[in-house]
């Protein structure tokens, strides 16, 4: 299936492994929360139906917190969707308190440790030059 959007993440290159697989997650949750790329149930042999999954690739960097604060600030210049995570969601322990913990930084004050977009293949790869995919 061939898709006119693209959806990557970056995460800070310095994040245990744990924090990656965290924000990894919630940066998804983000993106599939609000876009249509939701597929079909899975179903196996027996019968048992699973949860769909994201029906498009999601490709994963890594970048400095430098390198996300600038791609940050171009995504917001383009048609893109936008999901962040910053390093102090992970002293928070609910939505409200991580929305009020947002809301406590100017943009270009957030100590970005993950972003994910969504849009237009040609602009997210833009986006995206000179990051290294995770290894």
């Amino acid at each position: 299936m061939d898709f006119d959007t693209k959806i990557k993440i970056a995460l800070r290159d310095d994040l245990e492994m744990w924090q990656k697989l965290n924000v990894t997650a919630f940066l998804m949750t983000g993106i599939s929360g609000t876009q249509n790329i939701i597929g079909q149930p899975y179903v196996d042999k027996d019968g048992v139906q699973y949860l769909p999954m994201s029906q498009q690739p999601i490709m994963i960097h890594s970048a400095s917190g430098a390198q996300m604060q600038e791609m940050l600030q171009k995504a917001l210049t383009k048609d893109v969707v936008i999901s962040i995570y910053t390093e102090e969601l992970f002293k928070t322990y609910n939505d409200e308190d991580n929305r009020a913990m947002i809301a406590q930084f100017a943009t270009q004050d957030l100590n970005l440790v993950g972003v994910a977009i969504r849009g237009n293949k040609n602009q997210v790869d833009r986006l995206f030059k000179g990051f290294d995919l995770h290894k």
